[in-house]
């Protein structure tokens, strides 16, 4: 099942030869063509219905499984076909991996559309996405092959369970926005974001499948491509918090809103949903005017959707509840009692006696020599101690006066060293100056404690000095109230030539306060997976801007990709 979950198509697309009011009605249970699609549904398909029947006329390929496409990807297993097309999970022998394989033929209305796709999306190389590993044409056959994800589970699986948490819900709609954002800062857009499109990793993280693709393949097309990707990523947002599809039809396993009362605001549908998440839902979906309460106008794209998102207070992962383990139970052996007690007999254990002292010759020997033992060690010890003090009074004065500590009126003796009192983090944020943030989702995990948990910086071609064509990356901590920053200790995930830190103090938590305007408090490199600083003299401040500057390389790891790089672990700093 788990595998099935990573198909890189869904399945619940399959619109037929369905009149094109049908396919529009199914088009919006489908969540596929959001505004365009409802609007066609009482007028023709935009679609030309030439394409649509030389797509029912090209077959789709007949393939089985075990068939090898350039010697080295066998089919295994065919998940979706569809359209013309087919979808299959494979292995990839050569790796030894398995892989997502789309199959079209090359003569398919479609087929020159999908490898433009494909090979587009290939070059963003963004890990936020199911990577594009191979577009090809031969053998009158066109193919895409892209990773697979056995171990994520879609977004469909997850709602089916129940609506998210805030948390939870919050970091899905961070990180779809901010990488659909990134994705049509190159000019790419999905199209089709629903539950099937979203994957969620064993760790945490959202993977996005299908950008470009997934659409070229349906030929699904828009005039305002932006819009069409916000109001997507807003229906997500919407069944996260609800557990309801924002329209009047079902769709991925989840109940329409009722027919007839148009979008309704989220938490009108269930209690308790987070009011900020709601509001930023009904702003990205397109709704005839009714936005959010505070009637704010609608986001456009997905970068005022992931800036929204960002402005918006930092909500907190929920406090994890511990059971208290069961009270231990002594056994009858432990409790004295060597048999089954009888019944109806008391079950209170009786005392049991201390074994009597040895009475044997044996014994009366040992306790002789233990006696013997003792009396000579305090002779001794009385020996030694009658020379110290006859050594002491051969050099003049009372022994008193010389066991007595010695004092002084010298008033520029050095006071006792202050300990070090750590300083609680309460907040952090990403420090950009330039406008590129680099993991903003990931801050949290730089000062929670936990060494498995980080905040990581992009991977960089050139290093490992940053300066030359970045200046830099970092954090901002907020510890709260202002306070004496004397030292800091920070954990690092790579290790090697070199990283390099500067700790500044600054006078809020924004990023438009360039370092030149900061007071420098500390600046250290090392090459270990731990740096310590430490101040000359403490400087008093609210907020700590970590500024790294140098990182040294590291193969690929997890979504980031091998470069110069480095991630914060843990942060801790004291006064």
């Amino acid at each position: 099942m788990a595998e099935r979950s990573t198909a890189a198509v869904d399945v619940a697309d399959n619109s037929g030869d369905e009149p094109p009011a049908a396919q529009a009605a199914k088009a919006t249970a489908d969540g596929v063509e959001t505004q365009d699609t409802r609007q066609a549904a009482d007028k023709p398909m935009p679609e030309p219905d030439g394409d649509r029947k030389a797509a029912a006329t090209t077959a789709a390929p007949e393939l089985h499984s075990g068939h090898k496409l350039a010697r080295r990807y066998r089919l295994e297993e065919c998940v979706t076909r569809l359209d013309g097309f087919s979808s299959w999970r494979a292995m990839d022998e050569k790796l030894r991996r398995a892989v997502g394989v789309h199959l079209l033929p090359a003569d398919h209305p479609r087929a020159r559309s999908v490898l433009a796709a494909a090979r587009s999306s290939a070059l963003l190389g963004d890990p936020r996405f199911v990577q594009v590993l191979d577009a090809v044409e031969e053998n009158d056959l066109v193919y895409v092959v892209h990773e697979w994800l056995p171990d994520a589970t879609e977004l469909t699986a997850v709602l089916a369970t129940g609506p998210m948490e805030p948390h939870e819900a919050y970091q899905l709609v961070t990180q779809v926005s901010q990488a659909m954002a990134a994705a049509h800062r190159e000019g790419l857009a999905h199209l089709r974001l629903t539950p099937g499109a979203i994957l969620r990793t064993s760790t945490g993280q959202y993977r996005i499948r299908g950008l470009a693709v997934n659409a070229a393949l349906r030929g699904i097309t828009s005039d305002s491509p932006q819009r069409t990707d916000t109001e997507g990523i807003g229906a997500l947002l919407y069944a996260a918090l609800t557990q309801r599809w924002p329209y009047e039809t079902d769709a991925y396993g989840l109940s329409g809103l009722p027919k007839g009362v148009g979008l309704i605001a989220p938490d009108q549908v269930r209690a308790g949903v987070h009011r900020g998440l709601g509001e930023l839902a009904m702003r990205a979906l397109a709704n005839d005017g009714a936005t959010a309460s505070r009637q704010e106008p609608a986001f456009t794209t997905p970068e005022e959707l992931a800036k929204a998102v960002a402005a918006m207070p930092r909500i907190r992962p929920p406090e994890p509840t511990f059971t208290a383990p069961p009270e231990y139970q002594h056994t009858t052996y432990q409790q004295g009692s060597y048999g089954t007690p009888r019944p109806g007999a008391a079950t209170t254990a009786m005392p049991v006696s201390p074994p009597p002292p040895l009475q044997s010759r044996t014994g009366r020997a040992l306790k002789w020599g233990v006696a013997a033992l003792l009396i000579a060690a305090l002779g001794l010890g009385s020996w030694q101690l009658a020379d110290t003090l006859i050594d002491h009074g051969g050099q003049g004065g009372s022994n008193t006066t010389q066991n007595q500590p010695p004092t002084t009126d010298n008033d520029d003796e050095a006071p006792p060293k202050k300990e070090s009192v750590p300083l609680a983090v309460k907040n952090a944020q990403e420090y950009y100056p330039d406008g590129n943030p680099q993991n903003i989702d990931g801050v949290d995990h730089s000062y929670d404690g936990n060494p498995s948990t980080y905040w990581r910086t992009k991977a960089f071609n050139d290093g490992p000095d940053l300066t030359s064509y970045k200046g830099g990356v970092g954090l901002i901590f907020d510890l709260g109230s202002e306070q004496e920053v004397k030292s800091a200790s920070i954990g690092l995930k790579f290790t090697g030539d070199h990283t390099e830190i500067t700790l500044y103090a600054a006078d809020s938590a924004s990023s438009s306060t360039p370092l030149g305007k900061m007071k420098k408090i500390v600046t250290g490199t090392t090459s270990d997976g731990t740096m310590s600083l430490t101040a000359k003299d403490p400087v008093k401040t609210r907020y700590v801007v970590l500024w790294l500057t140098a990182a040294p390389y590291a193969p690929a790891y997890e979504y980031s990709q091998a470069g110069y790089k480095q991630a914060i672990t843990d942060v801790k700093f004291s006064g």
